[in-house]
């Protein structure tokens, strides 16, 4: 297994005694698809807050495409430091945020994602999932996409 997936099977330690071993991915693997979103997006977050000012729906859409190259994107004003800055808001933040995710961006409905992070808050373990993802850059240029598609295979497979 590689070092990160190492690293992300390493947070399944912060999971233990809420989640049975066979639930795991249930948190991890979302988690891992919100931080490489939130890597990826980063540096047009700006860019595209100012968009969202001027564009809604389908224009913003159109808009975000055109002048940035993005087939998706986030207008909250959260990323995973700001999250973590606000260690007492910090469910309603991350929802606040997976919802501010163009519609084409889905996964974490499929996945019930509020209902984990539900689960991880009244555990009081969820700042502690957020910060150990917080601490692993999953942009492409650190985590190409064929390493990215082989961390998410050994994570499904798990």
């Amino acid at each position: 297994m590689s070092r990160l997936g190492n690293f992300v099977w390493s947070i399944a330690d912060q999971l233990r005694g809420v989640y049975k071993p066979h639930q795991y991915g249930s948190v991890i693997l979302p988690f891992t698809i919100l931080r490489r979103l939130d890597c990826i997006l980063a540096p047009t977050r700006d860019e595209v807050r100012d968009l969202a000012k001027r564009h809604e729906g389908g224009a913003l859409d159109v808009q975000v495409r055109r002048k940035l190259d993005l087939r998706f994107y986030n207008t909250s004003e959260f990323d995973f430091a700001k999250l973590l800055a606000d260690p007492e808001d910090l469910r309603s933040n991350l929802i606040d945020y997976i919802s501010r995710f163009s519609a084409n961006i889905d996964v974490f409905e499929r996945f019930r994602f509020e209902n984990e992070l539900a689960t991880l808050d009244e555990k009081g373990r969820l700042y502690l999932v957020v910060s150990k993802f917080a601490e692993v850059d999953l942009h492409p240029r650190r985590v190409p996409n064929a390493e990215m598609g082989d961390l998410f295979e050994e994570l499904i497979r798990k």
